[in-house]
């Protein structure tokens, strides 16, 4: 079975409050976008399955802490049994590190796909559920529609979002070293709960991401930009080459802008050398 596990953007990120467990209440539209890692599972060819990864950013992690397998041993701690032995295969694409949920894709598309192979007849709420374990923002995947996003990442409502006919996404992935999460949070100001219209309430108006740009922003942008003043001209750039709208992604370091056109977002990224891009119309 081949699937194509995708990345995700953050219309929005607003870190809201510490709660007393040491996460943080937060609150974003989540969509899709289709830059995509390739994922293969089949049944084993032996007695024991096996886990082999290519692309890029690999950087020396060892396999039985990739996402792919801790969701897999997730569901079989679910089931209380093991599950068939697969042979696995991962192409990554989505860069690292990056704030577009590469990883959380992979192990989302991975439990999917074992339900299928296996014939386990898991729902999707149930699969969302067993997930959640590896990571906050796994659950997202197996939905894989715009979402808006609470709590730390599992309360998760659909919003029919209404965009601009032939809108289009451009993502840059700037030079340097990928933003760990926990930094980003180490260095983040909860904003409290946003005075008058909160963010779903403002896209509900409608996509006019100029007028809001003052609701729809990320919390996490003024303390990663301290450190990494590459991403703010990654962003002014994205500006400056007409993008709508223009933001970092999650806890970063990617950064996306959204076009009118397809046109204008692959013209945008050509401005950047020696960046990982990618541009594409954004339909959901």
């Amino acid at each position: 079975m081949l699937v194509f596990p995708n990345a995700k953007i953050n219309i929005g990120l607003r870190v809201l409050c510490r709660r007393p467990d040491g996460y943080h209440n937060l609150e974003s539209l989540m969509v899709p976008v289709p830059w995509c890692d390739i994922l293969e599972m089949v049944p084993a060819r032996t007695g024991e399955g096996s886990f082999t990864m290519t692309g890029s950013d690999l950087g020396g992690c060892p396999p039985e802490k990739n996402l792919v397998l801790k969701a897999l041993k997730a569901l079989e701690t679910e089931l209380g049994q093991a599950l068939p032995p697969f042979d696995i295969f991962l192409h990554k694409v989505i860069p690292n590190g990056a704030g577009l949920g590469g990883g959380s894709s992979d192990a989302s598309f991975a439990l999917v796909a074992a339900n299928e192979l296996a014939g386990l007849g898991l729902s999707k709420e149930r699969l969302a559920e067993i997930v959640l374990k590896v990571g906050a923002d796994c659950p997202f995947f197996i939905y894989n529609r715009p979402m808006m996003m609470r709590g730390i990442g599992d309360i998760l409502t659909p919003f029919d979002i209404q965009l601009p006919e032939g809108l289009a996404v451009a993502i840059v992935m700037p030079e340097g070293e990928p933003v760990s999460t926990k930094e980003a949070y180490a260095g983040v100001t909860p904003c409290g709960k946003p005075e008058g219209v909160g963010l779903e309430e403002e896209l509900l108006r409608g996509f006019d991401l100029w007028r809001t740009s003052r609701v729809v922003v990320n919390d996490f942008e003024p303390s990663v930009i301290a450190v990494r003043p590459d991403i703010a001209t990654a962003l002014a750039v994205l500006r400056e080459q007409g993008a709508l709208y223009a933001a970092m992604s999650g806890s970063g370091s990617a950064v996306f802008g959204l076009f009118e056109d397809v046109k204008m977002a692959e013209r945008a990224i050509d401005s950047f050398e020696g960046c990982r891009c990618f541009a594409a119309p954004l339909s959901v």
